[in-house]
C-alpha cells in the first residue's frame, strides 16, 4: 500500500496507510499535524525512518495538549482514550484541582477548544467525559449521550449489566454498536445493555486491546 512522505522540518517521516484518517485526502503542499510514532532503525541503510500517525489514539492527546493550557500544567490529564479513527473518539479526563472541571477545560469557552480538535480531524466527533474511580458512575458517564438507569457489575467476569429506558437503547448502543464499543475500551469493562423492559435487543461488546 502507498505511503506518503512528508516533510517535518529538517527531515522527513513516512506517514503509512494504517496510520492515515479512514477517507482522507493527501495533496502535495498540504500542511496537516500529525504525531511522531516510532523511530525505526534500518537494518539495510545507515539511518532512520520516522513513522508518523494521524489515526492513533495519543494523537488525539497530543492535539488536546495544544489547546488546553490546563493539560500542559499537569492539571488536567487523559486517563483514557477510544478512538475509531475518523468517526468517533470518547476520552476520560480528570483534575487534580478540584476547581478545575476537567471536560469544562477541554471544551473550553463555547467549545473553541474541542472545536479546534475536531476541524483539524476533519468533523470527527468527540466524547469528552469526567473520570470517575466509582466504575457503576464511570460507565454510565461514558455511554453518553444514553442516559442510563442502572448499572450492575459482575467483578469476576469484569462485565456490566447497563440498563435503560426503551428510548434511550438506540443511543446506547450507537451506530453499527459503536457507543457501547467505544465505551467498553474506555472503561475496560465488558458492557451489556438492556431495556428495561428486557424485551429489546442486547447488545454486548468485549473489549479489545488497543494496539
Amino acid at each position: 500500500k502507498e505511503v506518503i512522505i512528508m516533510d517535518i522540518g529538517k527531515t522527513q517521516g513516512v506517514l503509512p496507510s494504517s496510520e492515515r484518517i479512514p477517507q482522507e485526502r493527501y495533496t502535495m503542499n498540504l500542511k496537516t499535524k500529525v504525531l511522531i510514532k516510532d523511530v525505526r532503525k534500518d537494518d539495510l541503510q545507515s539511518g532512520s525512518t520516522i513513522i508518523l500517525s494521524r489515526s492513533d489514539p495519543a494523537f488525539i492527546e497530543a492535539l488536546f495538549k495544544q489547546e488546553v493550557p490546563e493539560m500542559q500544567s499537569g492539571v488536567v490529564k487523559i486517563e483514557s482514550i477510544a478512538r475509531e479513527s475518523g468517526e468517533r473518539t470518547k476520552i476520560a479526563v480528570s483534575s487534580s484541582d478540584e476547581k478545575v472541571d476537567p471536560s469544562g477545560a477541554c471544551i473550553g469557552q463555547r467549545g473553541v477548544r474541542v472545536q479546534a480538535v475536531t476541524d483539524e480531524l476533519n468533523g470527527e466527533k468527540i466524547d469528552i467525559i469526567n473520570f470517575n474511580r466509582n466504575i457503576e458512575k464511570f460507565i454510565a458517564s461514558s455511554l453518553q449521550p444514553a442516559h442510563v438507569t442502572d448499572v450492575i457489575l459482575d467483578e469476576d467476569t469484569k462485565t456490566a449489566r447497563v440498563r435503560v429506558a426503551a428510548d434511550q437503547l438506540s443511543l446506547a448502543i450507537g451506530n453499527n454498536g459503536q457507543n457501547v464499543r467505544l465505551a467498553a475500551k474506555l472503561t475496560g469493562w465488558k458492557i451489556t445493555i438492556e431495556a428495561e423492559d428486557a424485551v429489546a435487543a442486547v447488545v454486548e461488546e468485549a473489549v479489545k486491546e488497543t494496539e
